[in-house]
């Protein structure tokens, strides 16, 4: 049975934050609010809670799981190694709507679908999100909703097709324009934008200091 916690009420966000903390912890699903659209959320080191998540979303391997973090810091015991381009894009763009590709640590023991070694990392810029985080530690997450189907951008939408797969959703209104981050890939020779979202291409161009690819 799944439980709304509605966070504009500061005790209910409590209860909520607390719920959903213990919620990850065990294994379950939560959906959070983030600055792009509604995400479900797991713990990223369980593999049980990943095929959850993606059994939810009626979502194969072959598209992996994000991970979402509460702080810079995070990402550097995550991946192989963050190199220049990447500090300055994070400095540029977290927390923010900007994700980036990585190769991640060899040590880590997690499995978010088919990434051929990399991950997908990004600091959400919503308060409520990044307090669980910053509890939980990361988490695997994705737009709250079936695959095929619209990204939830109300916590009323994501329950309408998610329902009591998920144990806890955090109600932090409606998340605004729909629009998805944008995710650039910088395990190549150069920066490759494989979606443009919310972030333009522009502005990653500009930061870097380099033309900046579209993936074809």
């Amino acid at each position: 049975m799944s439980t709304v916690y509605d966070c504009s009420r500061p005790r209910e966000r409590a209860d909520g934050l607390t719920a959903a903390a213990s919620a990850v912890r065990a294994g379950q699903l939560v959906v959070i609010p983030t600055d792009t659209v509604y995400g479900i959320g797991s713990d990223a080191f369980s593999l049980s809670a990943v095929n959850s998540l993606l059994a939810a979303k009626e979502r194969g391997p072959d598209m992996p799981v994000g991970v979402l973090v509460g702080s810079w810091t995070t990402i550097d015991g995550l991946v192989l190694s963050v190199p220049d381009n990447a500090r300055a894009l994070i400095e540029a763009f977290w927390p923010g709507d900007l994700s980036i590709v990585l190769r991640h640590a060899p040590s880590l023991s997690w499995n978010l679908g088919n990434t051929r070694g990399t991950v997908m990392i990004r600091m959400p810029l919503h308060p409520v999100a990044i307090e669980l985080l910053r509890e939980t530690g990361p988490m695997a997450v994705s737009s709250a909703n079936r695959s095929g189907l619209p990204p939830a951008s109300t916590v009323d939408e994501a329950r309408e097709q998610l329902g009591d797969a998920v144990r806890v959703y955090l109600d932090g209104g409606p998340s605004g324009d729909p629009v998805p981050s944008t995710i650039v890939d910088l395990t190549g020779d150069g920066p490759l934008v494989l979606r443009e979202g919310a972030v333009k291409i522009e502005a990653i161009a500009e930061v870097l200091g380099v033309e900046v690819e579209r993936a074809r």
